[in-house]
């Protein structure tokens, strides 16, 4: 049976030493911010990443459970698309914690989301990105309209995952840095982390989420959410050197013909 190709790169992710603290909060109106700087008073400690990570430990980071980290693992808008994330993750040999990682770093689950840059949607592809893949517009709706679909949007960004491991295989971190910078800045920096604050900082973030991900993968799609529980309804991710990431949503409605 032929071994998933990405497993081999989730499973060098959880074994890498996890190097960035992560703190958080969730303020008065049910938003949970996360960053790896601790920005004001109103940010604790999240997740430690002080030191090597044991695997054999992934189940106790999980015994008390926090109201960040109940957001993290039972947010409606993961469980409305976790079907079409493994569905994803299986076609292209993907880890789906991998996949909730980075999603939960780029969009926080907000579908509409778009970024100052134009990135667009739960995985925050950009239309260029898009376009490699031959993604185009119609007379019945633009690139930019197709790219803000889930199903579209999760699917893209997958692939795009699995073409990066195949140019950095067994280099995690690289994947990962390419993801956010792409993989240009990566080569130009002789196939390392480019020095960009927001780059660095968004690796490690994936990183501390990805364990977070492993151990719930197999009771999320079971879990119910209780709002009252976790108190979040929303994420905002401060990773220094981004700008923060509007709450403008795309436009759903199609062009006329």
């Amino acid at each position: 049976m032929k071994r998933p190709a990405v497993l081999a790169l989730a499973f060098a992710i959880l074994s890498a030493p996890a190097r960035a603290d992560i703190y958080g909060y969730v303020d008065a109106d049910g938003v949970a911010h996360f960053s790896t700087e601790k920005i004001d008073a109103r940010y604790h400690l999240f997740m430690r990443g002080s030191g090597p990570f044991d695997t054999a430990q992934l189940g106790a980071h999980q015994t008390e459970e926090t109201p960040l980290s109940g957001f993290l693992t039972r947010h409606p808008g993961l469980q409305k698309v976790e079907p079409v994330l493994h569905e994803a993750a299986q076609e292209f040999e993907l880890d789906p914690a991998l996949l909730k990682a980075v999603m939960a770093a780029e969009s926080g689950f907000n579908p509409n989301a778009v970024s100052p840059k134009g990135a667009i949607g739960l995985m925050q592809i950009m239309p260029a990105t898009a376009e490699r893949y031959g993604l185009q517009g119609d007379r019945k709706k633009t690139l930019e309209q197709k790219l803000a679909d889930p199903k579209t949007n999760i699917r893209l960004a997958a692939r795009y995952l699995r073409d990066l491991h195949k140019l950095f295989p067994s280099r995690p971190e690289l994947v990962i840095a390419s993801y956010n910078a792409g993989e240009g800045a990566v080569q130009k920096y002789n196939n390392a982390i480019p020095p960009y604050p927001e780059t660095r900082s968004y690796v490690q973030i994936v990183k501390q989420f990805y364990r977070l991900y492993k151990p719930a993968a197999q009771r999320l799609s079971v879990a119910a959410f209780d709002q009252n529980a976790t108190g979040a309804k929303r994420i905002r991710m401060t990773i220094p050197g981004r700008r923060s990431m509007p709450a403008t949503a795309l436009e759903s409605s199609t062009e006329k013909q």
